[in-house]
């Protein structure tokens, strides 16, 4: 009876290591694959980090379109794209339900925005007030941007020249075509923090070829702040101001506040403004309005751009 006893001992003996060798090994295994995992992993991060290292990101919809109110923003109008702008200001609103709180008068002013290339933008304008032709370029100098090439904000120029056409009133000295003439120097410099949050800076400088009197400089210089804060997917929150260094006697600082709305290809902008005029100088140096007394204005802007030139290839840059 011993015998067959030891064999079935045996015999276990052996079923018992067969179960601990496979144990082992599939131990072993996952753990290989587990340490082979993570190395993939570690070995894919790495190279994403020296892909983004190679690669320059450009930050992109600093604001939603080429005008914040009644000012320039830090974006172009695309290579091959034309943007038709209409704006629109009513009187104030606190002329009351007579005038249908300013809706029965307005000032308007259509344009033409043309990218050249997607960093240079031209454009040109008419304005009802004081029947004021406007022309300007705006060049992209450097773009905010993440990666290879890292800079902290975008900066642009932008020059304006405007021609009054409006009769003179009969004065005691000759008026010269050339005194019909002003011009504005605007440099832009924004940052956009994170999606909802951009901030704009916009020292500027107006010339006039002639003022009333001697006693009134032909230079006025200014800065400009910028906010746009977005609220939802198709709706930012905007903020103009303007604050003049040495101000046009009689006019105040320019102050608008409004909503952007994205539509397709649309960009509706309602907003209310203390300002009339539309142009660089009449906004920044021309301001009657003061909002403590009710002075402002309901107004709106729209944008619809076409594709005049397609491109194979887009650059950034």
């Amino acid at each position: 009876m011993r015998i067959p006893m030891i064999n079935l001992y045996k015999k276990q003996s052996g079923y018992l290591l067969l179960i601990i060798i496979l144990i082992t090994s599939l131990q072993l295994v996952s753990f290989v694959a587990k340490a082979q995992t993570v190395d993939l992993f570690k070995m894919q991060d790495e190279q994403d980090k020296k892909d983004k290292k190679e690669k320059t990101d450009i930050t992109t919809s600093i604001f939603k379109t080429t005008r914040l109110v009644n000012g320039q923003t830090i974006e172009n109008t695309g290579s091959g794209i034309l943007d038709v702008k209409i704006s629109h200001r009513f009187g104030t609103v606190n002329t009351g339900p007579y005038n249908f709180f300013g809706l029965d008068q307005g000032t308007m002013r259509i344009g033409l925005d043309y990218g050249i290339t997607n960093r240079l933008e031209v454009g040109i304008g008419r304005s009802n007030y004081n029947k004021e032709f406007d022309g300007f370029f705006k060049y992209r100098i450097l773009r905010q941007s993440t990666g290879k090439v890292e800079m902290p904000i975008s900066i642009s120029f932008a020059p304006t020249a405007i021609w009054r056409s409006l009769k003179d009133q009969p004065e005691t000295y000759p008026i010269h075509t050339s005194d019909h003439f002003y011009f504005s120097n605007q440099l832009l410099l924004a940052r956009k923090f994170n999606d909802y949050i951009s901030i704009q800076l916009v020292p500027t400088m107006v010339h006039y070829n002639i003022t009333p009197t001697t006693a009134i400089h032909n230079d006025f210089y200014s800065m400009g702040l910028g906010l746009r804060e977005r609220l939802s997917k198709r709706l930012n929150f905007t903020a103009e101001y303007y604050y003049q260094l040495n101000k046009y006697p009689g006019y105040n600082n320019s102050l608008s506040l409004g909503l952007d709305i994205e539509t397709g290809g649309h960009v509706f902008q309602l907003f209310f403004t203390n300002s009339t005029g539309i142009n660089e100088s009449s906004f920044i140096t021309q301001t009657e309005g003061q909002w403590d007394k009710g002075y402002i204005r309901f107004g709106f802007n729209i944008s619809r751009v076409f594709t005049l030139v397609k491109h194979n290839q887009s650059t950034t840059w």
